[in-house]
């Protein structure tokens, strides 16, 4: 059985974790046809290149299905609870930058502080009988934050696709949303919180904690740690 290190199987983080990693010496190569999800590494004896999507990496590497997995510091938090608990968040990898951020409609001249917000929920509650809708992908993560800094009356919907347009087609009254330089919101004439910040999320290289260590992979491990020029996490 080899190592596996799962990466995104396209797209640019598909190519800025091949750059980083054939920056220093384990060059990633995918294979077959566009519509084939598969790989190499070359540079490096026992490691198999799994190509999944983004969004896949958090379970696979719970699962211990993959050793190492490239993906969004974002997704790691939101989809696996305790997710300390089930990886390791080896390296940050300076690249995929994005802010998970709470948005509200420009028009709302009296709402700029996470108080603000609550203090809209309740009169927006108290005016139509329903909680104020915040749509989003990210509901562990925008749950946590919002109760940590104590908004209530508000209802999370769901968005897997453009989240920005929810507010404009009357689906919710805030976001949300992953963004990395603001514009998409602005076109949808919305406003990040001022202090609206959930994370600031980056392409991370994570381990499995319940994966197969076995004495051979983890001198595996050790020989990629040397390639990559990274101290040998604690399995």
């Amino acid at each position: 059985m080899m190592l596996k290190i799962g990466v995104p199987s396209k797209g640019r983080l598909m190519e800025k974790t091949f750059d980083w990693f054939g920056a220093r010496g384990l060059a990633m190569v995918k294979t077959g046809n566009e519509r084939e999800y598969s790989g190499r590494i070359d540079g490096i004896e026992g490691v198999e290149l799994v190509m999944l999507s983004a969004g896949e990496i958090p379970r696979e590497l719970t699962a211990g299905r993959i050793h190492l997995g490239v993906t969004g510091s974002d997704l790691v938090r939101d989809k696996l609870a305790g997710w300390q608990a089930r990886v390791t968040d080896w390296q940050a990898l300076g690249f995929g930058h994005a802010d998970l951020v709470i948005a509200v409609p420009q028009a709302w001249v009296d709402v700029d502080t996470l108080d603000d917000l609550d203090a809209a929920a309740s009169a927006f509650r108290a005016q139509h009988g329903f909680r104020l809708r915040i749509a989003t992908k990210y509901h562990r993560l925008v749950r946590e934050f919002l109760t940590a800094n104590g908004v209530a009356d508000y209802a999370l919907v769901d968005s897997q696709g453009a989240t920005e347009g929810t507010v404009k087609n009357l689906t919710a009254e805030a976001i949300a949303d992953i963004t990395s330089s603001g514009e998409t919101l602005h076109a949808n004439h919305l406003k990040i919180l001022s202090d609206g910040l959930i994370h600031q999320s980056q392409a991370t290289l994570f381990l499995a904690r319940k994966a197969d260590w076995s004495p051979k992979k983890a001198a595996t491990l050790q020989s990629v740690a040397e390639k990559l020029g990274l101290p040998v996490p604690r399995l």
